[in-house]
């Protein structure tokens, strides 16, 4: 799946229990989350996308500025 450009998969690990994996440039990201739902899971990894974007974002505005 793709979701800002970026590719992440998410499986099942058991009933309940889903395992993420994205990639930012070199840095990968994996993680597990809980979830009944698929969809669920898929947005909680969504979310973590967005976040690491906007904090990679916030870096790259931050050493633009000279500090």
């Amino acid at each position: 799946m793709i979701h800002r450009g970026i590719e992440f998969s998410v499986t099942q690990l058991m009933a309940g229990v889903w395992k993420w994996r994205f990639q930012i440039g070199d840095r990968v990201f994996t993680g597990k989350t809980e979830a009944k739902l698929d969809l669920l899971a898929i947005r909680r990894v969504q979310l973590r996308i967005d976040r690491e974007l906007n904090n990679l974002e916030r870096e790259r505005t931050r050493g633009s500025n000279g500090d």
